[in-house]
């Protein structure tokens, strides 16, 4: 059915509607994001996947293609991970050598490329780990045409039961001596994750408390989805997210990827505060 509906809106819009784009994010590494326009009065949503995944992973790919289908113009882009134009999501046992730094400057190129376009109004969404990358952009000066934030799934840097304080001066030892030397940490879903000491620690510097506090100084409209039966979620980490003064919904049996009948409820509460947005703005 949904190939159909697919086939359908192919055959109705117009090609300019569609588009791959791509962009030099910095020397040898090229980054390409689907462009799907929408209406011109609706704000566009520039909408991040998780940690070393593509545009095309299920959850980003059917929300980008639902809220088209409302109207709103949607860039997806897969971040390089310092790969030209990636295309496969990177499995935890390969050697990664990019950092946050890199990530969020591709996201700000990105909100660059929308402004160009035209777009003055741009909603920042990501799920998972991508949740944690827009907040980082956030927290460093974000384009003003930038209005909102939308995080699904959020969730910290996770380290597994590595003493993170430990880490970080370890961490920060080796690049004070010029050791480049790759290393090997649990990080997100990796058990084991094989990294450059900089981008490691770029990543590992996002605890609990700075990405709580990223979310309360967060310079933009807010809101977080997140799912009861999570369990990629850290240890009381949904009710750390309650505790702060930040608009939070809790879908009631939605796990980490909101798949299934809750991709009905992620699509919901997005589209309901995209439309209060819109509301505010014309006051």
């Amino acid at each position: 059915m949904r190939l159909l509906l697919l086939s359908l809106l192919c055959f109705i819009l117009p090609a300019t509607q569609a588009a791959v784009v791509t962009q030099t994010a910095r020397p040898g590494i090229t980054v390409d994001a689907n462009y799907l326009l929408g209406a011109q009065n609706k704000p566009a949503v520039l909408l991040v996947h998780g940690f070393l995944q593509t545009r095309t992973f299920s959850t980003v790919a059917t929300l980008a293609d639902r809220l088209h289908d409302a109207g709103y113009t949607v860039l997806t882009p897969t971040l390089s991970l310092n790969i030209p134009l990636r295309k496969q999501s990177l499995p935890c046992e390969a050697i990664h050598r990019h950092g946050l730094d890199e990530d969020v400057a591709e996201i700000a190129l990105w909100v660059r490329w929308l402004k160009a376009q035209g777009h003055s109004h741009i909603v920042l969404f990501g799920h998972s780990f991508g949740s944690l990358q827009l907040l980082a952009y956030l927290s460093d000066q974000p384009d003003p045409a930038v209005k909102a934030y939308i995080g699904t799934s959020l969730i910290e840097a996770q380290i597994g039961s590595t003493d993170r304080r430990a880490l970080i001066v370890q961490l920060e030892e080796r690049l004070r001596h010029n050791q480049r030397d790759l290393v090997n940490q649990s990080l997100s879903f990796c058990r084991k994750y094989t990294s450059t000491p900089e981008g490691l620690l770029s990543y590992v510097r996002w605890d609990r408390t700075r990405t709580l506090t990223a979310l309360k100084q967060a310079p933009v409209r807010t809101l977080l989805i997140m799912g009861d039966s999570d369990n990629v979620l850290g240890h009381n980490w949904l009710k750390a997210l309650q505790h702060i003064r930040t608009r939070i919904v809790v879908v009631k049996g939605a796990n980490h990827f909101m798949g299934g009948e809750h991709e009905f409820d992620l699509l919901d509460r997005t589209l309901e505060f995209l439309a209060s947005g819109a509301a505010q703005a014309k006051r």
